[in-house]
């Protein structure tokens, strides 16, 4: 199995982050030394995601301070920039760093953009997200055009910015996860990488089955990634200890805002995650579905919420599972990140034959 491996790289670090007393002190030198970290082991990248900090300046900070092997993937929101001004920024951003810049397409919550002024329901988001990126896209291909749709309306853009010559071909690329039929849809047609949250794997054969019957409906064929948290120690007891660990350490307030996350969220792929039901187990291991994958760590933290634990060797082999899936691109984390970054790849990437 040959395929690409990503890491993680937020301000919220440390070996349980949610939690002040499991936070380390974060600032700009650690950020850079932790994505140096991350291209100097052989990850193609990072995903930068929507925490504490703006993934502008932050992404420009660390692509700055690194060389061609790391490829942020930075998490934007559609509607919240005009989409030519994102053009801008994106054109910018590969001209200055050589055509590194990969868009994660972040659609939100209804509660979330409700604080940026954007009022849209569920399936308003993936048809205002839709048009957006088809602009977006054209764009950052050096077209200039007149667009006039639902949500924009636009003359001559691009025209303004014909002397940023894009990098990359056809197009910045698009990488996005979206679970309901909405999402599945506006994937189908119109990204180039379907990212979706790890489950166990017959329940993602599912849904990876009706996004390629999509995208072939529209004549595409789409690349497989997958998000997910590791938890790998030398044991399949010393990891299941680990986890237990995190259910130790974590807080009443911290269990309650998260199922208080729950009941307002309507993203589909979040609900998918939460399928323990809230419920906080006195063993880590009373929740795991499928053999070593665990979706505990959703009572902890928002977005993803499965990791895979287990030995080394267990590790390896339930990602060897989840690439039978078709899945050819995985970013990854672990906690601390810095140096669950060294034991990801000194352990698991050898065996699963990593490429940059």
């Amino acid at each position: 199995m040959t395929s690409e491996f990503l890491w993680y790289v937020i301000p919220r670090e440390g070996p349980y982050p949610w939690e002040p007393e499991g936070r380390r002190p974060v600032d700009l030198r650690y950020l850079q030394q932790l994505a140096g970290s991350v291209e100097r082991l052989g990850y193609s990248g990072a995903l930068l995601a929507t925490d504490l900090h703006d993934v502008w300046p932050l992404g420009s900070a660390l692509a700055a301070s690194t060389g061609p092997g790391f490829k942020p993937l930075l998490a934007v929101h559609p509607g919240l920039i005009a989409p030519t001004l994102l053009a801008k920024m994106a054109l910018t951003f590969d001209n200055l760093f050589g055509g590194r810049l990969r868009f994660n397409v972040v659609n939100g919550s209804t509660a979330s953009l409700r604080e940026y002024g954007l009022h849209v329901e569920h399936d308003e988001r993936y048809a205002l997200s839709a048009e957006y990126w088809s602009i977006v896209k054209r764009l950052t291909a050096g077209e200039v055009f007149d667009h006039r749709g639902r949500y924009y309306d636009l003359r001559d853009a691009g025209a303004s910015l014909r002397e940023l010559t894009p990098v990359q071909e056809p197009h910045i690329p698009l990488w996005f996860g979206g679970s309901s039929p909405a999402g599945v849809e506006m994937a189908a047609e119109h990204v180039d990488v379907y990212l979706t949250w790890a489950e166990p794997p017959h329940l993602l054969k599912e849904k990876l089955d009706r996004v390629r019957e999509r995208a072939a409906a529209h004549g595409r064929v789409l690349r497989i990634g997958l998000r997910v948290h590791l938890i790998v120690r030398d044991t399949e007891d010393e990891a299941w200890a680990a986890a237990d660990r995190l259910l130790e350490v974590t807080s009443e307030a911290t269990y309650a805002r998260q199922l208080g996350v729950k009941a307002t969220e309507d993203g589909v792929g979040w609900q998918r995650q939460f399928r323990h039901g809230g419920r906080v187990p006195a063993r880590a291991r009373d929740l795991e579905e499928h053999r070593n994958i665990w979706p505990g760590m959703s009572l902890f933290r928002p977005g993803p919420g499965t990791a895979v634990v287990g030995s080394t060797a267990q590790v390896v082999e339930r990602l060897a599972e989840y690439g039978s899936l078709g899945v050819d691109t995985f970013i990854l984390s672990g906690n601390p990140l810095l140096e669950e970054a060294y034991r990801v790849a000194e352990t698991v990437l050898p065996a699963l034959g990593a490429r940059r």
